[in-house]
Formats: C-alpha cells, structure tokens, sequence
C-alpha cells in the first residue's frame, strides 16, 4: 500500500462493471471491491476510508440501506452513489439516506474521477476553522473533528447553532436569541432543547454548557 494514496471503497456487484471501474480508479486512488452491501457496511464500520462509492442495486442489502445504515453506525465518509436508478425519487432517496453525491449510469469515468476529487477535497480541504476546546470546528464545511475520533458531519442547523456560541465563547445565549438567530421564526423555543441534544449527542455531551434560568453556551471539552 502506498501511504499518499487516499482509500476508496467500492462497492458494485456486476462482474464486469466492478474491476473496470476498480482498474480505472486505482491509477488513483487505493480501491478495495466488494460485490455486497453487507461486507461493504462491516468494512466502513471496521476501516477508515476517504471516500466510499455505492452502487444502488445489491445483493443482501440495498445500496441506500447501506449507506443509511452506515451513516447512523457514525460512519462520515463523503459517500458517491453510483447507479442506473436515476429517476428524480431514485436521487432524492439516495441523498436523503445520507450520501453526498449521486452519478447515473452510464457515466463517463472523467466526470466520476472529478466528483471524486471534489468529495475529498471537501474532506481534506475544510475552510476555516474554530477552536472549540480541543475539537476543531469548520462551518464551511459543516464538520467538527473529535481530538478522538475524527471528522463528525453536521447539519446546517448544527452548525449555525454551534457558530453562534463559538464566536461569543464566553457569552450565554437565551434560547429566545439562539431561536431568533439559528431557527425559523415560527419555531418553538424547546426546538433550540431539541438541536442542542442532537449536537451533544454527536460530539460531547459538555461541548454546550447549560447555564440554569439563563440559556446555552460553549463549553469547554
């Protein structure tokens, strides 16, 4: 294995399609192919991978079960969907189950390679960054990386609510001012509660800090 060589894992059933794509893709990158969703979700739990390449129609588990379920095992690798189902229901199921991008086939292998490099761009190349304790946060990018465990994904309303108490690190937020500024105006304060616990859950549960009677602010983890 050549250690400058960024890992791709792909995972594609068709005996003809899968070694070519796995030919044409490791002039670049180090590819490992597996021919079914189950293997594919044991391997991106148990292995680290920068970028992962998911066909829809698998044997065992579907390809956007796949991705589902790797995504709520705490899997964040940028996830390429690669398949002949490209009706508009087809993509927005694929995106909704947690991948980054979605390319029908029949593709031309440049435009695959380019789409490649953009979702591992984004991984490598986060914008600027925050310090938050000892995690470093990009907002760009909606990310934060554990000092533990890696990069960890985030939604826009995560990260628009973490923004605000990291730029004012000492400063406590009402949850009437962090629904103001982070949520729409029909929302309900117990909706900040609610965003709080999911970024908690996500990261740490003291990376916000809980001032009694007055709101939320930055922890120190």
């Amino acid at each position: 294995m050549t250690p400058d060589r960024q890992r791709i894992l792909l995972v594609e059933d068709d005996p003809q399609l899968g070694p070519l794509v796995q030919s044409v893709l490791a002039e670049t990158y180090e590819v490992t192919l597996v021919p079914d969703g189950e293997r594919a979700v044991e391997l991106g739990v148990a292995d680290v991978f920068d970028a992962l390449v998911v066909d829809r129609r698998l044997p065992g588990m579907e390809g956007a079960a796949v991705v589902q379920t790797l995504r709520a095992r705490g899997v964040v690798t940028p996830i390429l969907m690669l398949t002949a189902l490209g009706a508009l229901h087809d993509r927005v199921e694929g995106l909704d189950a947690g991948a980054n991008d979605y390319l029908v086939k029949p593709f031309e292998f440049d435009e695959l390679l380019a789409r490649l490099r953009a979702l591992t761009r984004t991984y490598s190349g986060e914008g600027q960054e925050m310090a938050v304790g000892d995690w470093r946060f990009y907002p760009e990018s909606r990310c934060i990386y554990s000092p533990y465990e890696g990069r960890i994904l985030l939604t826009a309303r995560e990260t628009a609510l973490l923004r605000m108490l990291a730029e004012s690190p000492l400063r406590t937020f009402s949850r009437e001012q962090i629904l103001r500024a982070v949520f729409e105006s029909d929302e309900q304060p117990g909706t900040v509660d609610t965003y709080v616990h999911y970024v908690r859950k996500k990261t740490a549960p003291d990376l916000i800090t809980t001032v009694r009677g007055e709101g939320y602010r930055l922890g120190q983890p």
